[in-house]
């Protein structure tokens, strides 16, 4: 694990930069300072971050994609370095992004997860980044499909995501995994709060951690009676229930065959690929938006739509004609 500072430099006194193909040719090398910097160009919506994407595009689609949710408290990161240890017993190349909320002193990651993983920080089959949300909403990074896609082509062959954990709004981690594991714990509340929060929509393999503290069995037997509500098709995948232990390593294995299992379904099933193309809609859509939004000079501080803004606020025009005209402009 390591974030330190890329020994390719960032780019001489003149401005330029640091080439793209040797940067990624580094980073698929096994050179985590290399990859550090790659991840740091998508965070910082770097001009040269366009070259290297169409460079990395043709290396990607290999990796196994696994998200992890859930309201904060229930063991997420402890679970997350739990899999980390199985998958790399197998000899599996694995990346981490860890996405943590916003440092209001600082703008940055506030790095808690990092915390709870220092046993894989001397591996080097071993890739932990901690992204800050920068109060993106869903629990996610804005940057971090494009993370993931580095991860992928830099040949990292499982990449977990661990999201904030921000309750009901936790359902982003859906279009971007292949596979969704929803951590709850012993009181995260009732059936009703659990259909409230919407985790059973987004769940393919429900983990309840902390199995060895009272409220266990309760919070297994409201998922049952949920899930026993669902309807579910010939063929569909039935979300399992994993009871577990993340501290003690009680039911990891068990944890780690229903992932696979599901990866399986993925690939029998033709899901995975109509996911991936979901995936890749919402990515280049986000882009598109971004784009247009910046063309259209739609940031504060823009004249044209400081005074559209000003008409709309006087009752002078609606909305949908301000937008037109700016559009149209």
């Amino acid at each position: 694990m390591t974030e330190l500072r890329s020994p390719l430099r960032q780019g001489r006194r003149d401005g330029a930069l640091a080439d793209s193909g040797a940067l990624i040719g580094a980073a698929r090398a096994g050179d985590p300072r290399a990859l550090a910097r790659l991840v740091s160009l998508v965070e910082n919506a770097a001009p040269e971050l366009r070259p290297i994407l169409a460079a990395i595009a043709p290396l990607t689609g290999q990796a196994r994609v696994v998200g992890l949710t859930g309201s904060p408290g229930v063991g997420k990161s402890t679970v997350t370095s739990a899999l980390v240890a199985a998958y790399r017993a197998r000899g599996l190349r694995v990346g981490v992004l860890a996405v943590d909320p916003t440092s209001p002193f600082s703008g940055g990651a506030l790095l808690g997860d990092r915390v709870r993983m220092q046993e894989h920080a001397t591996d080097d089959g071993v890739f932990i980044r901690s992204m800050a949300s920068r109060g993106h909403l869903g629990g996610l990074s804005w940057a971090t499909p494009q993370a993931v896609r580095l991860l992928d082509g830099a040949g990292f062959e499982l990449i977990m995501i661990e999201t904030v954990g921000v309750g009901q709004a936790e359902v982003e981690i859906a279009s971007l995994a292949d596979s969704t594991l929803v951590v709850v714990a012993p009181g995260m509340g009732d059936s009703v709060q659990a259909a409230k929060a919407g985790i059973l929509e987004i769940a393919d393999i429900f983990a309840v951690n902390k199995i060895d503290r009272p409220g266990a069995q309760e919070a297994i037997r409201d998922l049952r009676t949920m899930l026993a509500m669902a309807r579910y098709g010939e063929g569909e995948w039935r979300p399992p229930i994993v009871a577990m232990s993340a501290a003690t390593g009680e039911g990891v294995d068990e944890l780690v065959t229903r992932l696979d299992g599901h990866w399986a379904w993925l690939a029998e099933s033709g899901e995975r690929g109509s996911r991936r193309k979901a995936r890749a809609r919402e990515e280049v859509s986000a882009i598109a938006v971004t784009a247009l939004r910046a063309r259209m000079g739609g940031l504060p501080g823009n004249s044209r739509l400081d005074e559209l803004a000003g008409l709309v606020a006087e009752g002078e025009l609606d909305p949908y004609s301000a937008a037109d005209q700016l559009i149209d402009g």
